[in-house]
């Protein structure tokens, strides 16, 4: 039977009520209610129960209404219509409605429903049975669970199927998929994971949890490099259940499998499979689609054979009644969504856009007592809000939509919308007895979950919000009655003891009736009935096991039951305790007997113990026990049986323990050794030892002592002595003998075994050793005072005395100062002094065989009054330093008569600026007023301070305002040599070194670079204090360049350029040709030399020599191109030309051209007169060799040169950054044949810059321009 069948299919509407029980839905049929008619309701509702199965369950309900309502049952799953298995009945007396399931079978565990209809209404509500399953069916089913164990999953390569399923769960033990589960979770949600398997309380596991956790990080250790941000199995709103991981694989080829319930679970990576993985980076999400029942179970995902996560997937049998429905907020105000479901769950998953919600400032999700309804309230809503929200509960979810608008006045509003909620039932706290009836007290009676109410109220003490919900029905009131403030409560009471049971109500005036065991108690049955107001309570006076029962308190339909448990724990009458625990005092070889007697519920466990040991029954342990007494008897005991004795009674409720002690007497165990000689004098011989280790059990009362001399067998016996000092002194012994003795301790219980001694010596004479030099502690012009320590040789004899011996300074001879016999203490006041005069004093200690060596003298002391300490030096200074020493002078401080006395010395002392602790320079006062403190550490910085000293103390110290460095007075860097080198040109393979001479203070950092980079490592460079060398081992044309030298220090920097040109012989150009354009020039131009490349510096010289002269004349120099023309050829003549590549190391081997000459033509004078042709030679100017690009080094020539053409010859300008340098005398400018050249004899940084030359003529201009980049 089903909720369907019950509705009344003429109903016109359906009108949700509130019921005064939580969990109770009513559906009012009609809009208004006839008078004296209403709806039914439940006046108490079937409570859950859980039983055994075989056993009987019962479900009782209690209902009103007008008319009477029908009562009708149903479950969720299947039918209660079954005689066989199901009766329902009306009990008059009780006026209840019961639902009795005669044979309760593990099928029957479900969620049972019942109804009250009549004509107006239905009201509904539902309660669980839970099962639990016994005998071999149980565990015929367990084994029946546990699947083959397949060896093949050792194999390496083998692919597990099956995995090895966990144990089941056993009665009264934790699940082990919980612990499975925990160990990947993280932290935060061991509560909530705990909470849904029933673990209300997880501190216990936690030992055990890091264990298993340490255990299984070794073992995913060897194929993940780390897993974090586990997620376990949630519904999303999509429809999909997902869990998720973040993991990175030492191999990404590892094969990751995913198991149910120990089964391999094929998946693949395409979201309309059944199960799939999506992996986005170190991601991965397992999802399943369309989740149904038969999907849960416990989920494991493997990475080889470790395992990185465990989930448990519960679908529950779960339906919603009431869905959540849409919410429309203003700002700043609350919303509410709130679903009712078919069955109790301890949670459900709150979500929004895929992103679950959880508890906390935002969002506050509560749930009611019987678990039916859940709420989720937005707090302080924003317009971000906006947007779906989810209820999802197993596989079933609820969807509805939050509209957050602005608030049209402008102002936040404080209050609650909820949705058309009017469906949803209030719950309120189930009292201590069944759990519905009954409140909680700090909830103002009525049970109702604050955090849920509409009607106006808030739990919040900080804000009050106004709930903007009207009533339910229209016109309709709900009276709530009388209701449990405070409800009863389990109560624990033991045997002849008082018990009492209480409970409050809401009203004072109601009255009441108890229960126990569902029979009417009154106060004729032995109890004592008090009604105080709204209190109700019962009293036993003298608890017995029959009022141990299930107590009920009723009153106008309200119900609450507590238990009474009676507990009979041992007890132990005072005076049979206070005599147990009395010392049992025996001597050895007796035996001792213990006795005690008891009560309490049976059956009693007793065990003895002594220091501890459980006693067992043995030849030398008895054991007797009875029902209300026990005895212990040991035999024959000896000193070692001594101790703590303890019985230990114990019954189910209770454990009671009594001690005892056990005291052996016997005689004591001999002295301890060893033993010391105190004296070995002439005359005696003294000497202790230590008590014995035991004495027995009763205090040592003497010792006796025995004596031999060494050489004869007689011992004598000398005497007792008394046990408290365990020393002897024997005087009656001969100079030279020796002597053994023999020591025994004596108590009430007999003499010991003997202590006996080594041969002591007697008659020796042994002086004692030189104490320390004595200290003078004050003097004064007429007595000095003397200390000094004993010598740590006392010769073996106690020090009698002391001879204090004295010395004038500048005199040989020692006088005794103690005339009247030996100085006792070991201080002495000298009197017999002269007021000035210098001292020296010594002392000799003195036994019973003399006077020993005096001890080295004292420091020398004045006789005279005490002077006071000297005040502070003046006119402190550093006078010079370096980085070893520094030296300071200061002036001595004046004297002031009665404050300061004259100085006598001085200390210097220095502090490192790191350190707390100061050093002395100096262990002795000097008494010049300058001082060299030596051996500091460079560039170190240091506190100083003078202080002046008196043999009447320290003055105060005077240092400086600031520490010093140590170091040289500060110099800024310089280098010495202005007239070094900063050119230098070595042949290629040659060995480059460079000394680079400066003075800096203090010590300088030196950097070396090359065209403004660091330089190679083959280059050497070697620093010191005064100067810098490179050293290039072998020299490569790379190693050309600028080199530049920094050297700064605090005060400054400063650096220096050197060229270093590594080159070799320039290479000799190539063929050399001759042409003639012109008469009387000749063009030669030749093929450049191979070191043009890499030379930046080579350039080409031109000379001649003709048939008339033998010598060779230079024509041009400083050449950069490979052309140039000769002029002042004259005919008739033979030319000879040769042209060498020149470089920084010299000339080339010459490249020879062919012989050039002109034959002069002898002959008639005859002139032709050619026919007159008009012949315009004119051109434009134009550039044949245009300028290039050069780079110079500072300090060094620049020749730039081009070769120009037109006709009229073109007049030619050159420019430096557009300013005209014709008229410049700074530049060489020349123009030979059409060939324009400017040299610069030195370049500096104002030559850097754009050079152009201009040409121009009546037929146009043109232009040419280079840049000339000058090097530092």
């Amino acid at each position: 039977m089903t909720s369907e069948t019950n509705q009344d299919p003429k109903a016109l509407m359906a009108i949700k009520k509130r019921s005064r029980v939580p969990g109770v839905m009513i559906t009012q049929y009609v809009e208004i209610l006839p008078a004296g008619k209403s709806t039914p309701d439940f006046d108490r509702k079937p409570m859950p129960i859980t039983t055994q199965e075989g056993k009987k369950g019962f479900f009782k309900a209690m209902v009103s209404g007008e008319p009477a309502p029908a009562v009708t049952w149903g479950r969720n799953k299947g039918e209660v219509d079954d005689p066989e298995r199901y009766q329902t009945r009306y009990d008059d007396r009780a006026q209840e409605y019961i639902l009795e399931i005669l044979n309760v079978n593990p099928d029957q565990a479900d969620t049972y429903k019942c109804f009250a209809t009549n004509e107006y209404g239905m009201a509904v509500c539902t309660a669980t049975l839970h099962v639990i399953e016994v005998g071999f069916k149980k565990k015929a089913k367990e084994a029946n669970g546990q699947p083959p164990q397949d060896f093949r999953k050792i194999l390496k390569k083998t692919v597990v199927t099956k995995k090895k399923q966990l144990p089941p769960k056993k009665d009264g033990e934790i699940d082990p998929k919980l612990m499975e589960v925990l160990i990947c979770a993280p932290k935060k949600d061991y509560e909530k994971i705990c909470f849904d398997f029933g673990v209300t309380d997880f501190r216990w596991l936690l030992k055990r949890l890091n264990q298993l956790k340490k255990e299984r990080k070794d073992e995913q250790a060897k194929v993940v490099e780390q897993v974090n941000n586990v997620k376990q199995i949630e519904v999303k709103s999509n429809g999909k259940a997902e869990f998720s991981l973040d993991m990175t694989l030492h191999d990404p080829n590892s094969a990751i499998n995913l198991y149910k319930d120990g089964t391999l679970v094929p998946y693949g990576d395409d979201e309309n499979s059944k199960h799939s993985l999506k992996t986005t980076g170190t991601k991965y999400v397992f999802s399943i689609k369309d989740p149904q029942p038969e999907d849960a179970g416990f989920y494991q995902v493997d990475v080889e054979d470790a395992n990185v996560l465990a989930t448990d997937f519960q679908v529950p049998a779960v339906e919603f009644i009431a869905k959540i429905k849409d919410v429309k907020a203003f700002e700043s105000e609350d919303a509410i969504f709130q679903c009712v479901l078919s069955t109790p769950l301890n949670r459900i998953t709150w979500s929004k856009q895929d992103s679950s919600l959880e508890h906390g400032d935002k969002y506050e999700i509560t749930v009611s007592e019987d678990k039916l309804i859940h709420t989720l309230r937005v707090k302080d809503c924003k317009m971000g809000d906006d947007g779906a929200y989810y209820a999802i509960a197993g596989i079933c979810s609820s969807c509805a939509s939050l509209k957050v608008e602005a608030d049209p006045n402008g102002k936040g509003r404080m209050g609650t919308q909820t949705g058309n909620q009017d469906d949803l039932t209030k719950l309120q706290k189930p009292a201590a007895g069944d759990g519905g009836d009954g409140g909680d007290g700090g909830d103002g009676g009525d049970g109702t979950n604050k955090n849920l109410l509409t009607g106006g109220e808030d739990a919040d003490d900080k804000k009050k919000k106004r709930v903007r919900n009207g009533p339910l029905v229209p016109d309709t009131v709900i009276d709530r009655g009388v209701r449990f403030v405070c409800g009863l409560s389990d109560t624990v009471a033991i045997i002849g003891e008082r018990a009492e049971l209480s409970c409050k109500l809401s009203s004072e005036t109601s009255e009441g009736r108890w229960y126990k065991n569902g029979k009417l108690l009154t106060s004729e049955d032995g109890v004592t009935i008090i009604k105080d107001g709204a209190c109700h309570r019962l009293v036993i006076d003298c608890c017995n096991k029959d009022d141990a029962a299930v107590y009920c308190f009723e009153a106008e339909g309200r119900k609450s039951e507590a238990t009474l448990k009676i507990q009979d724990p041992p007890i132990i009458d005072d005076d049979v305790l206070a005599k147990f625990t009395k010392p049992v005092i025996i001597k050895a070889g007796e035996n001792a007997e213990w006795k005690m007697s008891f009560s309490g519920g049976a059956p009693m466990t007793i065990q003895w113990y002594k220091d501890d040991d459980e006693l067992l029954p043995a030849l030398n342990v008895k054991i007797e026990a009875s029902a209300t007494e026990s005895k212990l008897r040991l035999v024959k005991c000896q000193r070692k049986d001594g101790g703590e004795v303890k019985i230990k009674i114990k019954n189910e409720f209770g454990t009671i323990e009594a001690i005892s002690k056990l005291i052996v007497l016997d005689k004591p165990t001999p002295p301890q050794g060893p033993v010391d000689i105190m004296e070995s004098a002439v005359t005696s011989v003294e000497f202790k030892w230590k008590p014995p280790k035991d004495s027995g059990g009763c205090p040592v009362t003497n010792y006796i002592i025995g004596r031999q001399q060494v050489g004869r067998n007689k011992w004598s016996d000398l005497g007792e002595i008394p046990g408290s000092n365990p020393s002897y002194k024997d005087s009656d012994v001969n100079p030279g003998r020796r002597y053994c003795y023999r020591i025994r301790a004596k108590n009430a219980e007999g003499i010991s075994d003997y202590l006996q001694t080594e041969d002591i010596a007697a008659g020796v004479l042994r002086y004692p050793g030189s104490p320390a030099a004595p200290k003078v502690v004050s003097a004064f012009k007429d007595c000095i005072n003397l200390a000094w320590c004993p010598p740590c040789d006392t010769g073996g004899t106690k020090i009698v005395g002391y001879n204090l011996e004295k010395n004038k300074k500048g005199t040989n001879y020692w006088s005794l100062v103690n005339q009247g016999g030996p100085i006792t203490d070991t201080k002495y006041a000298v009197k017999d002094v002269f007021e000035g005069a210098a001292y020296e004093f010594r002392v000799a200690a003195i036994n019973l065989s003399g006077a020993g060596d005096p001890s080295i003298p004292c420091d020398t002391v004045i006789a005279r009054d005490p002077m006071k300490p000297p005040g502070k030096v003046t006119d402190l200074k550093l006078t010079s330093s370096n980085y070893t020493t520094f030296s300071l002078a200061w002036t001595k401080p004046k004297e002031m008569k009665g404050v300061e006395d004259e100085a006598q010395g001085y200390y210097v002392e220095i502090r490192p600026i790191e350190n707390l602790e100061w050093t002395r320079c100096n262990a002795i006062p000097i008494t010049l007023t300058s001082y060299t403190v030596l051996g500091l550490k460079a560039m170190a910085s240091y506190w100083v301070r003078v202080i002046a000293t008196n043999y009447g103390g320290d003055g105060e110290p005077q240092g400086f305002d600031s520490y010093v460095i140590a170091m040289p007075p500060p110099v800024r860097p310089k280098f010495k040599d202005r007239n070094m080198k900063t050119f230098v040109v070595v042949r290629s393979g040659n060995t480059v070194r460079l000394n680079i001479n400066f003075e800096a203070s203090p010590l300088p950092q030196i950097l070396w670079i090359k065209d403004g980079t660091p330089v190679p490592r083959h280059v050497t460079i070697t620093n010191s204090d005064k100067g810098s060398q490179i050293l290039i081992p072998t020299s490569e044309r790379s190693d050309s360049g600028i080199y530049t030298i920094t050297v700064k220090n605090i005060v400054g920097q400063e650096s220096l350029n050197l060229e270093i040109r590594v080159t070799d012989d320039p290479k000799p150009p190539g063929p050399v040709e001759l042409d003639q354009n012109i008469p009387e020039t000749v063009t030669l131009s030749w093929t450049p030399s191979p070191d043009e490349k890499r030379d930046d510096r080579l350039h080409y010289m031109l000379s001649k020599r003709d048939s008339f002269q033998c010598t060779w004349r230079t024509v041009a120099d400083n050449l950069f191109n490979n052309k140039f023309t000769v002029v002042n050829i004259l005919p008739g003549r033979e030319y000879y030309f040769r042209v060498f590549a020149k470089n920084d190391m010299g000339l080339s081997p010459p490249s020879e051209s062919p012989v050039f000459g002109t034959i002069k033509q002898k002959g008639k004078f005859k002139v032709n007169m050619p026919e007159t042709k008009s012949l315009d030679l004119q051109s434009p100017p134009s550039f044949i060799v245009p300028l290039k690009k050069r780079t110079a080094p500072r300090g060094y020539e620049s020749y730039m040169s081009c070769a120009i053409g037109g006709d009229p010859a073109p007049r030619v300008t050159w420019y430096h950054n557009h300013i005209s340098l014709n008229t410049n005398t700074n530049y060489h400018i020349t123009n030979v044949c059409g060939v324009c050249s400017l040299l610069i004899l030195k370049v500096g940084p104002k030559d850097d810059g754009e050079y152009k030359v201009v040409i121009e003529n009546k037929l146009g201009t043109v232009e040419s321009s280079m840049t000339l980049i000058v090097r530092e």
